[in-house]
């Protein structure tokens, strides 16, 4: 059985099939602008956060960090959502309430410090994952990643984050599908920067992701989760026998690699559950169950609720998203060019 209808076309590699279930979405664009002697505190994002600084340099100082780091003109940073941090012009500034001031701003770009004075300009965009994408992705990235500019990914993410800022506060035709792949952009560059450092990572699914050992393995689980795949057909194509493969895999991924297929058919499902209307008993099918009752009884011991209950629950979100699309054309209606709130800055 090939792969399942709505994955659409096979992808050539296990992260771009990974990050087509991350559904990652930019709820939150604003740009910055400081000059003089300033300092703002801003709170845990709560979700992914990207930064760029488009001139200047700043001060990044996060909670639990007694070294602050300088971000130059073209730095990008990454928080994971976790952690408190401040911006400043100088370590030393007491800082006020970041939400405070971008609240009060009428302007796109919020500024601090001496109004007189533009000596930094930068972007902030946060993104929401859905349920797979913050369990595969999000909570294994540190709480932290400072991608400098001379970097392979930085200058394009500095350009996508312009972008993003551009069509959410634009009204333009075709806007809500640019930004969605303009924030799966996003993501992958914050990846792709993250995968590509020496370091070793944590057993888990990013570092599954980079280990060149499994990855034929984990290209076949991925394209045909449907498949009842065994270990010794894996390790065949990983060219190791079955215990070195299975001792491998497991060190790398942190499960074994039938524990891993498992898992990753209930993200599919989780993400089929919140985006479509297949029935439940086709959906069963089509990742290689047996029956709607089997596929149900390992969805529920997964999740904790059944198909049918969490589909249900994702009507609060959808209904959030509702909200959150009126919120975001209000703002557009005040910042576009000709706005209530347009700025000359």
């Amino acid at each position: 059985m090939g792969a399942p209808p709505y994955l659409g076309s096979i992808s050539p590699d296990p992260l771009t099939h990974t990050l087509n279930v991350t559904s990652a979405r930019c709820v939150l664009a604003r740009g910055l602008t400081a000059g003089g002697d300033w300092a703002l505190r801003f709170p845990a994002p709560g979700r992914l956060k990207v930064h760029a600084v488009s001139r200047g340099v700043t001060w990044l100082t996060v909670d639990g960090d007694e070294q602050p780091v300088l971000l130059k003109s073209g730095d990008v940073v990454a928080f994971s959502g976790g952690l408190p941090y401040v911006l400043a012009a100088d370590p030393s500034v007491s800082p006020q309430d970041a939400l405070a001031l971008l609240g009060a701003s009428p302007h796109l770009f919020a500024h601090a410090g001496d109004k007189d004075v533009t000596d930094v300009v930068s972007i902030g965009a946060h993104f929401e994952l859905n349920t797979a994408g913050e369990d595969l992705l999000l909570r294994a990235l540190p709480p932290v990643i400072h991608l400098p500019r001379d970097g392979a990914e930085a200058s394009a993410l500095c350009w996508l984050l312009e972008q993003v800022l551009r069509e959410m506060s634009s009204d333009r035709p075709g806007g809500n599908n640019v930004t969605e792949h303009l924030s799966q952009l996003v993501f992958a560059h914050v990846l792709r920067a993250y995968l590509a450092r020496s370091e070793s990572y944590p057993a888990g699914w990013l570092r599954a992701l980079a280990d060149e050992r499994i990855a034929p393995a984990l290209h076949l689980m991925h394209t045909d989760p449907a498949r009842p795949w065994q270990l010794a057909e894996l390790a065949r194509a990983a060219a190791m026998s079955r215990s070195a493969f299975a001792g491998a895999f497991t060190s790398v991924a942190g499960v074994p690699p039938l524990t891993y297929l498992h898992q990753w058919r209930m993200r599919l499902a989780e993400q089929a559950l919140l985006q479509e209307d297949t029935p439940v008993s086709e959906l069963a099918l089509s990742l290689g169950y047996a029956s709607e009752s089997a596929f149900s009884h390992a969805f529920k011991r997964e999740t904790g609720v059944a198909p049918k209950r969490f589909r249900d629950a994702a009507r609060v979100p959808r209904d959030r998203d509702e909200v959150e699309r009126a919120v975001a054309a209000a703002f557009r209606r005040v910042y576009q060019p000709g706005g209530e709130h347009s700025s000359n800055r």
